[in-house]
């Protein structure tokens, strides 16, 4: 099962890496009626070449299945299970990939279940079906499609009566009763052009960021006291196994390198496993962050040397032995993976601390980013000195000063922690983490900082006669001036400079529904600004910190209905949407699903902060805006949009 289950992984990422919507596989549904009371439902696929569609009940350690799931059976009764037709002609072979015989589809295919019709009046089956599709280089991530069939009057009809849904220009996704409404959903992507682009880019600046963090955490790892006492073990590594300066600058090399390999690898693997969509979902999900909330806490009661974090010691003991045994490559890299697990109980909340907090980027190359950045922070040095072993002679000694690194970097565990307990909190409505009390916790770990620098707190692995340097008498009165910044919080102050960190002040949007605000706009005849944002998303506190508290901001905004739309609100809708996107049927169920659906069709967009403004038609007054911490900047640009609206008026 394991290997299977990464070799799907691997497949998965040379799909993701390809950096292009691919949709091979088209699905329709048709039912007959066979005699007075049976129906056959036909379940019909296309398939693009090369690709195929594995078959049902695939061996358990094989691909994906293709499954029929029945969620709704009114009026009827299933006769049997569901067969491919006896035209639908299959391929059995030998698959290399994954060493097993499999059984798949090609160019197209078609599923039978016959129906006992008992009721009819009531006659309605739904549900959905799972596959998933390959070629002879990558699988695609496992797929749903939605079906549904249904007779309104008589058995001999020929229909396929599908869910409630509608198309972008047709009906407002409101119109649960049928009620037609204005079109304010019709796609204003070609009109937005027309104002222009957009020039800046929040997602390439913060894997820029998320590079620069890894590069720091890996720069903090290195001064811990599992990864400090390495290196001079590392040295002599090197020194035994080579007299030839010009091989041992090489070997030295190869190993940095084995280093960065071993973490990039790590962090594709988190690629792998959760994708970008999914890490986006992951940030903004309760119990998720609930358990990054408690899983940073445990990281920082580590630091505090109440216990350690390690891997079996018999790990690293037999990579030691083998790579002392072995020459050539294969050693330089069991030692790097020596050092790796050696080092875990140090690194592990680091890079926890690290892929946590990367994870509400929703960026595909998030994780990898993030981990390539401590990885060249942990091995340049290793390099260097396997270079260089005369440096040695220079390194400062082990020390106190090393877990003083560590309790340092707990108490920013904790404070990082705070975020994603409100994150939870802010999705969950659950109301247990105001603003000031956010405030007021971080002022206690940073004076809880201030006061262990100056000895006055010691943990279990402080030794009793620290001593108290100028750098920790820096560290402290830093600590101090920051708990007098935080406290400027209790009156008012936006803290502009940690606002991503804290819940949100509170807002000046009047809406949070699309078509509330757009009739309500109508009904005043006033432009609209709507603010596609997040909970989880850090960037859209910045926004609202930094520019929307601006006097000369809020008179402006203030002209205009505001709607902010939470594309990751988690409640419920009153009942699902069956919408098409791409020729495929999506089912919404949450109010997030919705706005960001309404994001991508009208907008062509799907990033956070997203700001459009609108006339009380719908139509875009200016170009799209996004995060942009330039406070004169979105004061002209929402002066040309109001400009524009009196033009047209």
């Amino acid at each position: 099962m394991k290997k299977s289950y990464f070799l799907l992984l691997f497949l998965f990422i040379q799909y993701s890496l390809l950096a292009q919507i691919v949709d091979p596989v088209k699905w329709s549904f048709e039912q007959y009626s066979t005699s007075n009371d049976e129906v056959e439902l036909f379940f019909k696929v296309k398939i693009d070449h090369p690709w195929h569609v594995y078959a049902m009940n695939m061996p358990e350690d094989g691909p994906v299945s293709t499954e029929f799931i029945f969620d709704r059976i009114e009026g009827a009764e299933l006769i049997g299970s569901i067969k491919p037709s006896s035209s639908t002609k299959s391929i059995s072979k030998f698959d290399e990939t994954f060493g097993m015989d499999l059984v798949w589809y090609e160019d197209d295919a078609v599923f039978v279940q016959k129906v006992r019709v008992t009721d009819k009046k009531k006659f309605f089956l739904s549900g959905k079906l799972r596959y998933m599709c390959c070629d002879d280089k990558s699988c695609l991530p496992p797929k749903k499609e939605m079906f549904s069939f249904g007779l309104e009057h008589h058995v001999d009809t020929v229909a396929a009566v599908q869910p409630v849904e509608f198309e972008i220009g047709e009906m407002n996704v409101d119109s649960v009763a049928g009620e037609i409404v204005a079109d304010y959903w019709v796609p204003v992507i070609e009109q937005l052009k027309a104002f222009g682009e957009e020039d800046f880019s929040a997602e390439s600046m913060s894997l820029w960021i998320i590079f620069i963090t890894g590069f720091v955490g890996g720069l903090l790892a290195l001064f811990t006291p599992c990864v400090w006492p390495i290196i001079p073990m590392t040295v002599s590594f090197f020194l035994k196994r080579n007299t030839d300066k010009k091989k041992g600058r090489k070997d030295a090399f190869f190993y940095g390198f084995s280093i960065i390999g071993i973490y990039l690898f790590l962090g594709v693997i988190i690629t792998l496993v959760f994708g970008a969509s999914a890490l986006n979902t992951l940030s903004t999900n309760a119990i998720f962050n609930l358990v990054f909330f408690l899983m940073l806490v445990v990281f920082a009661i580590s630091f505090f040397g109440y216990f350690e974090i390690t891997l079996p010691s018999s790990w690293s003991t037999a990579l030691n032995n083998k790579a002392e045994h072995t020459s050539g490559v294969l050693s330089i890299l069991l030692m790097a993976s020596t050092l790796v697990i050696v080092s875990f109980s140090c690194t592990g909340p680091i890079i926890g601390t690290l892929l946590v907090e990367v994870s509400t980027s929703g960026s595909l190359l998030a994780p990898a980013i993030g981990m390539l950045g401590f990885a060249l922070a942990l091995s340049i040095p290793f390099s260097l000195f396997a270079l260089f072993p005369s440096w040695l002679n220079s390194m400062p000694r082990s020390g106190s000063w090393m877990n003083s690194i560590k309790v340092t970097l707990a108490f920013v565990e904790l404070a990082l922690a705070l975020k994603f307990l409100s994150v939870a909190d802010l999705t969950s409505g659950w109301g247990i983490l105001s603003r000031n009390l956010f405030i007021a916790l971080w002022v206690v770990f940073a004076a809880g900082l201030g006061l262990y620098m100056l000895g006055v707190i010691r943990f279990p692995h402080d030794s009793k006669n620290a001593y108290i340097g100028w750098v920790r008498r820096a560290l402290a009165v830093t600590s101090f001036l920051f708990v007098a910044y935080l406290s400027c919080g209790f009156w008012g102050a936006p803290l502009k400079e940690i606002s991503a960190f804290l819940p949100p002040k509170g807002s000046l949007q009047e809406f949070h529904d699309f078509d509330e605000g757009m009739k309500y706009a109508a009904e005043n005849h006033l432009p609209i600004f709507v603010d596609f944002t997040g909970y989880g998303c850090v960037n859209c506190r910045k926004m609202e910190a930094a520019v929307f508290t601006d006097p000369d901001v809020e008179r402006l905004m203030s002209q205009f209905v505001l709607v902010a739309l939470y594309v990751d609100d988690r409640d419920l809708l009153e009942s699902p949407e069956t919408v098409m996107e791409n020729g495929a049927k999506i089912v919404m169920e949450t109010k997030g699903e919705k706005w960001s659906y309404l994001q991508r069709m009208k907008f062509g967009a799907n990033a956070q902060p997203y700001y459009v403004l609108l006339d009380n038609a719908g139509m875009p007054i200016a170009k799209a805006y996004a995060y942009d911490e330039n406070v004169e900047r979105f004061k002209e640009h929402l002066k040309l949009a109001l400009e524009v609206y009196r033009n047209k008026k």
